[in-house]
């Protein structure tokens, strides 16, 4: 259920960082945009969804940006584990990687998420 999934990203944060400084708003708006951009299944919108999440979380203070960024940085090299097992030292994914990150850092300096938002997605999101 969504609760247990909410829950086991926070301690995703917590684990990752070995701290209990993870503020879960911050992450909860992380978590949020994440499943949204599941939900959408939109073309090129992924890039919004980085942004947005770290956007969002970035808003509620220091501790939301603190979070935005730690999770951000794991999501970032676990993708850089898995390209390399599946692809090798191709370097697939790195211009992805780099575009992703930029968005990351949009959003989390107080930029409109909006920059990123591909036409056409539903107003919902």
């Amino acid at each position: 259920n969504v609760c247990r999934v909410g829950l086991t990203f926070l301690n995703f944060c917590l684990i990752v960082t070995g701290k209990r400084q993870c503020p879960p708003q911050g992450a909860w708006d992380m978590w949020r945009a994440y499943s949204d951009m599941r939900e959408a299944n939109y073309k090129d919108s992924d890039k919004y969804f980085h942004a947005r999440g770290n956007y969002d979380a970035a808003q509620r203070g220091p501790g939301g940006a603190w979070a935005a960024k730690v999770i951000s940085e794991a999501r970032e090299n676990s993708q850089r584990i898995t390209d390399f097992f599946r692809h090798g030292d191709s370097g697939h994914g790195a211009e992805d990687s780099k575009a992703d990150q930029a968005a990351n850092e949009w959003g989390r300096s107080g930029q409109d998420p909006n920059h990123f938002r591909p036409v056409g997605l539903p107003d919902k999101y």
